[in-house]
């Protein structure tokens, strides 16, 4: 049985209701929404995302209101994304209408695991 699952974050004293609302409106189980709230420190290991992460199964769908939930860098979150599809996971980012579900969206999700995937390699310009 696949489920929907929430994430949402933000940082120390932003009111996380906007998002927790907004999945919500998309039918997210309450139970089912995992959260951070993450200090200024980038460095900060995100909880609640990595308990998602682990409780997820291939053919859930991960839905977050904004791709920039998913991390602090562009890296970060081109890898999480990386994860997500490799791990069989559906995402849907609600701001940016991004559906991995949908064909346009797996070559978007594509596109972003290239770059992941190119971020990982090492620098081939020392010669």
């Amino acid at each position: 049985m696949t489920c929907m699952l929430g994430y949402a974050a933000g940082a120390v004293g932003q009111n996380l209701e906007g998002q927790l609302g907004a999945l919500s409106a998309e039918g997210v189980d309450p139970r089912r929404v995992f959260t951070d709230t993450l200090a200024e420190s980038a460095d900060r290991a995100r909880g609640g995302l990595y308990a998602m992460l682990s409780y997820a199964k291939s053919g859930d769908t991960v839905i977050v209101v904004a791709l920039d939930r998913l991390g602090r860098t562009t890296t970060e979150v081109t890898r999480t994304i990386a994860d997500l599809t490799d791990r069989g996971l559906r995402l849907r980012a609600l701001r940016e209408g991004l559906d991995t579900g949908t064909t346009t969206g797996r070559v978007v999700a594509g596109i972003l695991r290239t770059l992941a995937d190119l971020d990982l390699q090492p620098d081939r310009q020392s010669r």
